[in-house]
């Protein structure tokens, strides 16, 4: 009996509470990554990707300088990278790397 209430304690413990709506991992500040990602794009494309505080920090600068997302604030941009780089690390499900560009087409 005390081999099942442990077994089911272990389960429940690394489990993390989901938001039904958008996926996303409930921890602190969630809603403001939500609200900010969301504006644009699927949250099932944040949560399909795997990153560093750095490689998050690398993409937001990528879309602030090719896609029109504005300049954050710096505590929100912390609030969101700590988010993501907690919830999103590196780590076995990724997306994978992108194509060398020797493979692909010409232009």
């Amino acid at each position: 009996m005390a081999f099942i209430a442990l077994g089911c304690a272990s389960l429940t413990a690394g489990a993390r509470e989901i938001d039904p709506e958008s996926g996303f991992v409930i921890d602190t500040h969630w809603e403001v990554v939500k609200a900010t990602c969301t504006a644009c794009h699927s949250a099932r494309l944040v949560i399909g990707q795997r990153g560093s505080r750095d490689t998050w920090k690398g993409i937001i600068r990528w879309m602030q300088a090719t896609q029109g997302l504005w300049q954050f604030q710096p505590e929100m941009e912390d609030q969101i990278l700590t988010y993501l780089a907690t919830n999103y690390p590196p780590g076995k499900a990724y997306r994978r790397k992108p194509l060398s560009p020797l493979l692909m087409p010409p232009d």
